[in-house]
């Protein structure tokens, strides 16, 4: 049974999965937005939430969970450089999932997830 577990399993190991969500919370803070399936899009959002939220508190315990999580250690850097201004008046919600055409080999619901 899986009552009330959040994140979607995704077909894969508790450590590919783990693997997977920093590997596209890194692309989406590197590249703005990226392109994927809907549910892997709605697993992303809150990883990437958190890790903005920890950026926006700028302290040495929340940059350092930062630099645990992401793969990419002038990422972590840029974003706690840059968000304090970009997210300064918004309370949450810093990304945005947009439906997009589904995929044409096996018909998976896409996304574009992207920063606001």
């Amino acid at each position: 049974m899986r009552h009330r577990r959040r994140v979607p399993q995704l077909g894969k190991p508790a450590d590919q999965r783990r693997a997977l969500l920093r590997a596209l919370a890194t692309a989406v803070l590197r590249n703005g937005q990226i392109k994927t399936t809907l549910t892997r899009a709605k697993a992303v959002r809150p990883e990437v939430e958190r890790l903005i939220s920890l950026a926006k508190d700028g302290s040495l315990s929340a940059r350092r969970q930062a630099l645990g999580y992401l793969y990419d250690k002038q990422l972590v850097h840029d974003l706690f450089a840059e968000v304090t201004e970009r997210y300064a008046q918004r309370q949450g919600g810093y990304t945005r999932i947009l439906h997009t055409i589904p995929r044409r080999g096996d018909n998976a619901e896409m996304a574009i997830i992207e920063l606001v």
